[in-house]
């Protein structure tokens, strides 16, 4: 007796057709799984065969060979649970032959045969409609997630007796319909930290408001208790909406690694990561003996906030060089390689020394200058390079901190960086990037071109500076940005300005 049932792997945040092969003949009683399984799938059979006989039917003593297809790609995790066990169910009769020839079926079984949900469905049920599947079978948990994927049917089911007479006719089950933003999780942008509670730092506002309408990685410089981690804090609140596109990449991102929320189809509010300074290079970026995505893909199309970043260990920061520079994370195994998105804004905030004095005026700083180098020299002039904007955060004075004027709400900067931020889709809208700051070198001359003041600007300074050409596009593209913040479809001069202002400190304080 022969049953096949197709199910789906995962490589990365793609998923790839299994098929499933049970083979059910004379012999000894035994349950052998192969094609290359790992520990969680070759210990489906005490799962599987505890499940069947617990929901109310009988366990064949056979001979019982399951062969999950193609034999020379790694499976893992416990998503084969349904599907071997529909396969054993299908070969003996107890569900009708060729039932499951339009369907994908994935979901872990408990001992009592209720299905529990799985990472990775909603890229399984992408796979399953490019391949032609009509159907695909999901724990009721996961259907939200699977039913964002038009043009293929989502079935939930609760437990192996449910499929059982689902597949007999004698049980109807709805399929799930959704609406992508009726089940996402955040977007809830009210209870977020305020810009309105921040008293003076305009000008870092500022950078910050740049930042985010643009995508632009950002480095504030300051002293303890200036305010950095304060305003880092409260860029979520200000981060523009995502479209159904950027939403569909990031949850792929988020189903992959078990963090989506039960019941839940889209995140549709860009993530913000703070992963502390003892982080390991393998947690930033992604790795492991079972390959899993680090905060930099965690916080794909989103923030990472990096605090105190000198305190970070130096091979972190220069492994997390190459990752922002190509927009993703390549982790390469000995059979394989995995491709994680990263296409974040990072966010970081450091101290200009050790005892953090060093540019405060009212402070007197015990650090040599020596040790004032050796500190901030853990932060290489290539990783620095990446940094598009780079601002100093000064100590606040009294009448500052007396403010009686509530400053800027969030509210207010999120309309105009979302304004910006849609100048942006329509402008890249065939290109298949989302922002400035993903912008390639063509695109850069095409988009960025400069009159001959704003030209003359920045050739001096370039000159002035000693800038790198990496520098160069980063500034037209922070000037970009900055344009289209102002409305403007052309870059002028004054764009230009602000933008190398955010490089001033790059030949300044580090030089």
């Amino acid at each position: 007796m022969l049953s096949k049932v197709t199910s789906c792997g995962l490589s990365g945040i793609d998923g790839y057709i299994v098929s499933v092969e049970t083979d059910i003949s004379n012999g000894l009683p035994a349950f052998d799984i192969v094609g290359l399984a790992d520990m969680a799938v070759r210990e489906a059979k005490e799962r599987v065969r505890a499940a069947i006989r617990n929901s109310g039917f009988e366990f064949p003593s056979q001979r019982i060979t399951v062969n999950l297809a193609p034999a020379d790609l790694k499976k893992e995790g416990t998503s084969y649970d349904l599907p071997i066990a529909a396969g054993v169910l299908s070969a003996t009769g107890i569900i009708p032959p060729g039932f499951f020839n339009d369907s994908l079926l994935c979901g872990e079984l408990s001992l009592d045969g209720t299905l529990r949900p799985v990472c990775g469905v909603l890229s399984k049920t992408i796979a399953a409609r490019d391949n032609g599947v009509k159907r695909i079978i999901v724990p009721s948990e996961n259907a939200y997630e699977a039913a964002v994927v038009k043009g293929i049917r989502v079935i939930p089911v609760k437990n192996l007796a449910e499929l059982v007479l689902y597949a007999k006719g004698e049980a109807e089950i709805i399929p799930v319909e959704e609406e992508w933003d009726k089940h996402a999780a955040g977007g809830d942008y009210e209870k977020e930290p305020d810009f309105a509670d921040v008293r003076g730092q305009y000008h870092v506002k500022r950078a910050l408001e740049v930042a985010a309408a643009g995508g632009h990685n950002l480095l504030m410089l300051g002293s303890p208790g200036s305010g950095k981690t304060m305003l880092a804090r409260r860029m979520p609140s200000i981060l523009p909406d995502m479209t159904f596109d950027e939403a569909l990449e990031v949850t792929k991102i988020y189903s992959v690694a078990g963090l989506l929320p039960p019941e839940t189809s889209l995140v549709r509010k860009r993530p913000f990561r703070a992963p502390h300074h003892t982080i390991s290079a393998i947690g930033l970026v992604g790795g492991g003996r079972i390959p899993r995505p680090g905060e930099v893909s965690l916080a794909h199309l989103g923030v990472l906030f990096l605090d105190e970043l000198p305190e970070f260990s130096k091979n972190a920061l220069e492994v997390l060089r190459q990752p922002l520079e190509d927009g993703f994370a390549l982790i390469s195994r000995i059979n394989a390689s995995i491709t994680y998105p990263c296409r974040t804004t990072l966010v970081a905030a450091a101290n200009p020394c050790k005892c953090g004095n060093y540019l405060d005026e009212t402070r007197l700083c015990n650090c040599t200058r020596q040790e004032v180098r050796n500190y901030i020299g853990k932060l290489s002039g290539p990783l620095l390079d990446r940094i598009d904007i780079q601002v100093e955060v000064p100590s606040l004075k009294y009448s500052e901190l007396d403010e009686q004027e509530p400053s800027e709400p969030s509210s207010v900067i999120r309309k105009r960086v979302n304004s910006a931020r849609a100048i942006q889709h329509e402008r890249f809208k065939k290109n298949g990037i989302y922002c400035n700051s993903q912008m390639t070198a063509p695109m850069i001359r095409r988009f960025c071109r400069l009159d001959k003041e704003s030209s003359a600007l920045l050739k001096e300074a370039f000159s002035r500076l000693s800038l790198t050409a990496r520098s160069y596009n980063r500034i037209l593209k922070v000037a970009r940005t900055i344009a289209d913040l102002d409305g403007t479809a052309e870059i002028e001069a004054v764009h230009i300005a602000e933008a190398i202002q955010y490089r001033a400190l790059e030949r300044g304080f580090f030089a």
